[in-house]
C-alpha cells in the first residue's frame, strides 16, 4: 500500500469505493444534512442507506458479514462522507471502530459469531463507554465497577461522551470498569452491555456545539447484571486493549478530518468563482486565491499523514507514532481550512444552511474527541524517545 504515497494513485477497488461512497453522499447525505443538524435528528434514513452498501462491514471478514475489505477502504469512505457531513461520517466511524472493532480484535469466537454480523450489517449500533466525568486519558480516574456475583458481573457508575448509545437501533455498549486491584493499581476490564438491559439508562442527549445530528449520551449504570462471559478480552486489559483501539481510530479519524479540510476547499473553489465582488470574481483575488492554495496544501499533507499510517498499520509495523501524527495533523487542518472557508464565504459563512459554517462548529472536537491534540503531542514526543 506504500506505492500510494509516491504515485498518489489508489488501486482501481479502493477508486471506485471512493467514488461509490462520493456519490451517496452527494446525492443522499448532503439533500439532509441541514435540515438533521438543525432539528438535532438522527438521520436513520442515510444509516439505512450506509448500511445497505455495506459501509458498517468494510473491515471485517465475509465469515462475520463483512465486505472482506481493510481499515484504508474504512478510512477512504469516512474522508468522503466528511467532506459533506461530520454527523454522519462520525456515526460510521464509532460504529465500526468503537463500536464492532473491539469485539472483533478481542473477542472470543462465540461473542464475534453472536455480535460481529449484526453490527457489520449496520442494522444495529454498538458504542464503547470509556470517558466518566473525571477521566477519560486517565484511566486510574476511572470508578465504574464491575464485581462478581453468581456467575455475574454487576455494574455501576457512569459514562460521558459516548456516541451511538441511545439510538432506536443502538444493541450494545462496551463498557470499561474496575474489576478489582493489583499491586495498588486499578484492575480494569471491558464488559459487554446487550442493550436494553435492566438497570442501563442512556440519559437525555447533550446540547452540542455541533455534530447535532449524531448520537451523544451520558450513561448510567445501575447494578447491571450480565452474565460473567461478557467480559471482552483478558480481565484486566480492558484499558490496554482500548489503547490499540485508539490507535486504529486516529488513523480514522484522521481520514474523516482530511475529508472535511478538502470539504472545505471544493465548497470555497465553488464558491469563490461565483462570487463578484468590485466587479470580477472573488477568486480572481491575490488574497482569496493564495488563502484557499494554502487550504488545499493543509488537505494534502494531512492526507499523506493517514496514508502513511494506514500503510504501516496494514503491513503489520508499529504505526503509534504515525497515528498520533496523522490525527494532530488532519484534526488542525480540519479546524483550520474550517475557519478560513467561513471568512472566504464571508457574512454566508456564518449561515448555518452552508457546509461550511456546520464545518465551523463540528470541527473542534476532531481535535478533542479519540485523544486531544494535548495527548497526540505527548505520545509523538514518548514515541521520539522523550
Amino acid at each position: 500500500m506504500s506505492e500510494f504515497l509516491s504515485t498518489g494513485t489508489l488501486p482501481d477497488h479502493y477508486q471506485q469505493l471512493a467514488k461509490t461512497v462520493r456519490d451517496f453522499a452527494r446525492s443522499v447525505v448532503a439533500p439532509v444534512s441541514a435540515k438533521h443538524d438543525r432539528e438535532h435528528s438522527f438521520p436513520y434514513e442515510v444509516v439505512a442507506g450506509m448500511a445497505d452498501m455495506g459501509l458498517f462491514g468494510l473491515p471485517f471478514p465475509e465469515e462475520y458479514g463483512g465486505m472482506g475489505g481493510d481499515y484504508f477502504a474504512l478510512c477512504l469512505a469516512l474522508e468522503e462522507l466528511g467532506k459533506v457531513d461530520q454527523s454522519v461520517a462520525i456515526t460510521l466511524e464509532a460504529g465500526v471502530s468503537l463500536g464492532a472493532m473491539p469485539v472483533y480484535r478481542f473477542g472470543t469466537d462465540a461473542q464475534k459469531q453472536e455480535w460481529l454480523p449484526l453490527l457489520a450489517s449496520g442494522k444495529a449500533l454498538g458504542a464503547f463507554g470509556l470517558t466518566e466525568a473525571g477521566g477519560g486519558t486517565d484511566a486510574g480516574a476511572t470508578k465504574t465497577t464491575a464485581k462478581r456475583d453468581d456467575g455475574h458481573w454487576v455494574i455501576n457508575g457512569t459514562k460521558q461522551f459516548i456516541t451511538n448509545s441511545g439510538t432506536d437501533i443502538t444493541k450494545l455498549v462496551t463498557v470499561t470498569a474496575v474489576t478489582g486491584e493489583v499491586d495498588g493499581r486499578k484492575q480494569i476490564s471491558s464488559i459487554l452491555v446487550p442493550v436494553p438491559t435492566a438497570g442501563f439508562t442512556a440519559e437525555p442527549a447533550y446540547d452540542k456545539v455541533g455534530w447535532n445530528a449524531s448520537d451523544t449520551h451520558p450513561l448510567s449504570f445501575d447494578d447491571v447484571r450480565v452474565p460473567e462471559e461478557n467480559i471482552l478480552g483478558d480481565e484486566g486489559r480492558g484499558y490496554a486493549n482500548f489503547l490499540r483501539i485508539l490507535d486504529e481510530g486516529r488513523i480514522a479519524i484522521a481520514a474523516l478530518s482530511v475529508g472535511v479540510a478538502q470539504g472545505c476547499v471544493d465548497e470555497c473553489v465553488k464558491y469563490a468563482k461565483e462570487r463578484e465582488a468590485f466587479g470580477a470574481a472573488i477568486g480572481t483575488n491575490q488574497a482569496i486565491a493564495f488563502k484557499i492554495a494554502r487550504m488545499e496544501t493543509r488537505a494534502h499533507v494531512a492526507r499523506a499523514t493517514y496514508y502513511d499510517a494506514a500503510a504501516l498499520m496494514l503491513s503489520g509495523k508499529p504505526f503509534k507514532k504515525a497515528a498520533a501524527v496523522a490525527k494532530l495533523v488532519a484534526s488542525e487542518a480540519a479546524m483550520d481550512n474550517a475557519r478560513d472557508a467561513t471568512q472566504v464565504f464571508g457574512g454566508y459563512g456564518f449561515m448555518n444552511e452552508y457546509p461550511v459554517a456546520r464545518h465551523y462548529r463540528d470541527s473542534k472536537i476532531l481535535e478533542i474527541g479519540e485523544g486531544t491534540t494535548e495527548v497526540q503531542l505527548m505520545l509523538i514526543a514518548r514515541e521520539a524517545g522523550l
